[in-house]
């Protein structure tokens, strides 16, 4: 059996905000906001951009690890709200853009939640949808196809 030890430093729990409205360890940028009981990353409106990313760097000795993510997805709405989120695992962090919050031509790993169908013609599949991509810095994320052309793992997932 191999023991699990928890990264204070890229764990997040109640009281999300400390001190001088920080998060120890976290920036968030954009529209996200934190308080004691929640983190959102925007409100439900469109065209906002809101992110939350660790200050520390993952150490190269950390080779085998795991991320839990309890999210919530909500809005006023009554099926998806706004256009999703996603989880980075990138070299540059902490920079808004276009591709869920963050930049494009990144290198490292998008995991994308999409709540909304970009792609005006038939879909292979139903939203909310999540999809992963690595990219090498070079490769462009296409919203117009949802991003399918550069996936390299998909489902449905009703979040």
């Amino acid at each position: 059996v191999e023991a699990q030890t928890m990264l204070n430093s890229y764990s997040l729990s109640k009281p999300f905000i400390g001190a001088n409205l920080e998060i120890p360890h976290w920036d968030y940028i954009g529209s996200a906001v934190v308080s004691s009981d929640y983190v959102r990353l925007t409100p439900d409106r469109q065209s906002k951009k809101g992110a939350l990313w660790s200050r520390v760097p993952l150490s190269a000795d950390v080779q085998d690890w795991e991320i839990i993510v309890d999210f919530h997805v909500h809005g006023q709405g009554s099926k998806v709200f706004g256009d999703g989120f996603a989880l980075w695992y990138v070299e540059e962090a902490g920079r808004l853009g276009p591709v869920f919050g963050s930049k494009d031509n990144f290198r490292g790993l998008g995991v994308f939640f999409d709540t909304y169908p970009n792609f005006n013609d038939v879909h292979n599949h139903d939203h909310p949808y999540v999809s992963a991509m690595v990219n090498d810095g070079y490769m462009t994320y296409d919203h117009d196809s949802d991003g399918t052309h550069s996936q390299v793992a998909d489902c449905v997932s009703y979040f």
